[in-house]
């Protein structure tokens, strides 16, 4: 109907088919005589190929994979013993085509099969104490093959470290008490906190698990293998890693490590002007702080702008509005929503 009103107000009709999506000739396949015409492929008969395997033939496959021999094989191991042994029944296309045209493509072998992990959970957080995210790194000695072990939970919200330790080892229990003591400092105790993490051993070890469920926490975790679904805690290594002072050499104790990462820390907290915070610190933006001082670092641009108005021309002053909400692993808008939101 649109392609006849197209050529009716005047259009092309090669032109209409092809902003329509379909080629001229199968509008002419379905427009004849001014009516349109049923499409006619589901009616079709088609002729069967001349190479076509008989029933006899797909039964002969179907009865080799079945094989005790070859029960937990693949066709592309099968075939090739098979031909070892001067005997062919088809290719390996074959013979998987067979297999799913009689149920039976599936995991074969004692082999767990694999499982596809769904996506992680979304939270979002709307203040400070609402969602904190950790994970363990290693920090080097001066010892070969010796590594000290830095703990760090940090406030999704407002990017603050609130907890930080260092131990020799990594374990549930030391995890455990380090989360203690950090909602203790916070201030939210049994008030529902989300502690995202990933799957390693002390963050889903039963003592860990125990204790965030008697401190009232709830627990997430990242896909298996999956470093992205952790990205803020990948985030803050990083930054910590590629300090200036970081000894590249490695500790000499733990004593030492410990310090460093007390100073790395309050440097974090109190004096790093956050990318993603609009350029306040952690701890402003913890305390609320971050809309008084972007409020007033806007006025000092808009003065200096009223004060040389050609340097700036008719671009407005840098964005000195607070940061929103922050989101942990949100969900990514499928193909039929894009196609909503272009339409």
């Amino acid at each position: 109907m649109w392609i006849r009103e197209a050529k009716e107000s005047g259009a092309r009709l090669p032109l209409a088919c092809e902003e329509a999506g379909i080629s001229l000739r199968t509008y002419k396949r379905w427009y004849k005589g001014g009516n349109v015409v049923a499409d006619k492929r589901p009616d079709a008969i088609r002729p069967e190929p001349v190479n076509k395997l008989s029933p006899a033939e797909q039964e002969s496959i179907l009865a080799v994979c079945n094989e005790k021999r070859f029960a937990s094989l693949p066709p592309t191991q099968i075939v090739p013993t098979l031909l070892d042994e001067g005997q062919y029944y088809g290719c390996e296309s074959t013979f998987y085509r067979v297999l799913k045209q009689h149920g039976q493509l599936h995991h074969r072998g004692r082999s767990v099969a694999p499982k596809g992990a769904k996506a992680p959970a979304t939270f979002e957080a709307t203040g400070p104490c609402q969602v904190f995210c950790w994970d363990i790194t290693y920090l080097p000695s001066n010892v070969r093959g010796q590594f000290y072990y830095l703990y760090m939970l940090e406030d999704l919200f407002s990017r603050k470290i609130v907890g930080h330790e260092v131990y020799e080892q990594e374990s549930g229990e030391l995890a455990a008490e380090l989360l203690q003591r950090t909602l203790i400092r916070e201030n939210c105790l049994h008030s529902g906190v989300v502690l995202h993490s990933d799957n390693g051993a002390p963050m889903k070890s039963q003592t860990m698990r125990a204790k965030a469920y008697d401190l009232g926490v709830t627990t997430s975790y990242s896909r298996p293998r999956v470093s992205n679904d952790n990205p803020f805690a990948e985030s803050l290594f990083r930054t910590c890693k590629y300090r200036p002072e970081w000894p590249s050499q490695g500790f000499k104790s733990l004593e030492e490590a410990r310090e460093w990462v007390l100073k790395f820390t309050r440097w974090y907290n109190y004096e790093h002007k956050h990318s993603k915070l609009c350029f306040v610190t952690p701890h402003q933006r913890h305390t609320g702080q971050d809309e008084t001082i972007l409020a007033k670092r806007k006025q000092h641009l808009e003065k200096a702008k009223a004060a040389n108005p050609s340097r700036w021309g008719k671009r407005n002053v840098r964005n000195c509005k607070p940061v929103g909400p922050t989101t942990l692993n949100p969900e990514k808008p499928s193909v039929k929503q894009d196609e909503k939101q272009a339409a």
